[in-house]
């Protein structure tokens, strides 16, 4: 435990420099998480040593085949930095620079085409994934569009739901009220009926004139008249007899000569034929 204390307290020492270290609650838990940093940091640490010192290095191999290759060019053909035209140098520059943006090790061409055509490959997967992004966010805008559309009737119908519960609303509270004044109707009229009962009893009213009675005798009135008709109809078969029998008998004598007539007509016919 004294070993990481003093290990973090080291460590926040270099990270603070100058400033004074921050007080803290020193438990085995903070003490934990404190000296795990320390570890982390001190790997980072150690690992950016490296890396510089991996710089430095390349950077003075570079350094060497730069002036190697500026001595090839002097010796070989007489051609230095400083003897090269502004138009030249700018190129060089800018070769450089590409090189410098492509990452390449070096401004051979085996350098650059690769790097060219990872490029090229990254801007094609590049305009491939726009295009279906493109495709997609067209597919939203439809699906935006007609949900749009959707919401708007979905308001409509929510309105027109709403103002036709209103109305509802209110031919139910009538419909209540109405219910309630036919109740209370109801209620008014059975304490009157009994009322008008108990009045008829009290003066010994006869029950043949009692609503229950006249009704009994609009049924049994009923019942004769269903009775009467078919005998009403076998009257009516009489009602043509002529009163007197002398008056049938020139009926009959009437119906005899014009049973005649026809017969004549008839042999007529068929002998004409």
């Amino acid at each position: 435990m004294c070993e990481k204390i003093k290990k973090v307290n080291n460590w926040l020492a270099s990270v603070f420099g100058d400033q004074p270290v921050p007080q803290f609650e020193v438990n085995t838990r903070v003490m934990d998480i404190l000296y795990q940093l320390t570890e982390t940091s001190e790997a980072r640490c150690s690992d950016t040593a490296l890396l510089i010192e991996d710089l430095k290095q390349k950077t003075s191999e570079y350094q060497t085949e730069a002036i190697y290759l500026q001595d090839v060019l002097l010796e070989g053909v007489g051609l230095s930095p400083t003897s090269l035209s502004k138009p030249a140098a700018d190129y060089v520059s800018a070769l450089v620079d590409s090189a410098m943006v492509l990452g390449v090790r070096d401004t051979s061409l085996g350098s650059f085409m690769p790097a060219i055509n990872s490029l090229t490959n990254e801007l094609l997967e590049a305009e491939k994934s726009n295009r279906r992004l493109e495709r997609e966010l067209g597919a939203l805008r439809k699906t935006l569009g007609s949900t749009l559309v959707l919401r708007a009737d979905l308001q409509v119908d929510i309105d027109r739901t709403a103002k036709s519960q209103a109305v509802e609303g209110s031919k139910a509270e009538e419909r209540l009220l109405t219910m309630d004044f036919v109740a209370a109707k109801t209620a008014e009229l059975t304490i009157k009926l009994k009322r008008s009962e108990a009045e008829l009893t009290s003066r010994n009213m006869e029950k043949s004139i009692t609503h229950q009675a006249i009704v009994q005798l609009a049924e049994e009135v009923g019942t004769l008249n269903t009775e009467i008709i078919p005998l009403r109809k076998k009257l009516e078969s009489y009602l043509d007899l002529s009163p007197s029998p002398s008056l049938a008998q020139v009926k009959i004598e009437e119906a005899k000569r014009e049973l005649a007539a026809i017969d004549s007509q008839l042999e007529e016919n068929l002998n004409f034929s």
